[in-house]
């Protein structure tokens, strides 16, 4: 395996951000449209990533290890359970079109797997029961509704940013961060 250079790494990271991009905004968006929005050729795109499937692949690696990375920043395990969800939906803010691209079951990504059942999602489990058992979150919530919960105020905030309503992030982040708290709360 070959190492790459920071250009490359640099290329790379501008292809998997644009396909992001279109890909949320068009699933059937191809090769050549990623390329358009990437500032790169049509052979640059084939280089890093031969197949379609292959950059859909890097995209779903990408995204688990961002969202991994977010929730490790996130302090789950740290303070009251609210203010420690609080800061996850803070870092998963920025990550909603990735997440996006993971949600509902897409077909496009079946390829992604292991979200599911890897520690981080344990850890956000293990999260919302300490904070329902000791009467920091509504108990009569389930746990899987509350992990819900929080992964669709990542899509509203999502389609919050990114509709014809023109909220700005600011606004949504801080609509998404009261809902929550007062949907929680005991």
């Amino acid at each position: 395996m070959s190492v790459s250079t920071p250009a490359q790494e640099r290329t790379r990271r501008t292809i998997l951000d644009a396909a992001v991009r279109v890909l949320t905004r068009d699933l059937s968006a191809s090769l050549a449209d990623v390329a358009a929005e990437a500032g790169v050729g049509r052979t640059t795109v084939h280089r890093y990533f031969p197949e379609r499937n292959d950059l859909i692949v890097a995209i779903a690696a990408d995204t688990r290890d961002k969202l991994t990375a977010a929730q490790a920043r996130a302090r789950l395990h740290e303070g009251p359970t609210l203010d420690a969800l609080e800061r996850l939906c803070v870092e998963f803010f920025d990550l909603a079109g990735q997440q996006m691209l993971l949600a509902l079951d897409n077909p496009v990504f079946t390829t992604w797997s292991g979200w599911e059942d890897n520690p981080t999602e344990r850890e956000l489990r293990a999260t919302i029961d300490r904070g329902r058992g000791a009467g920091e979150l509504d108990p009569e919530l389930d746990t899987r509704w509350i992990e819900n919960l929080i992964w669709s105020f990542a899509y509203i905030a999502w389609i919050s940013v990114n509709d014809d309503t023109g909220m700005s992030r600011h606004l949504t982040l801080q609509n998404c961060l009261r809902t929550l708290r007062k949907a929680l709360a005991p």
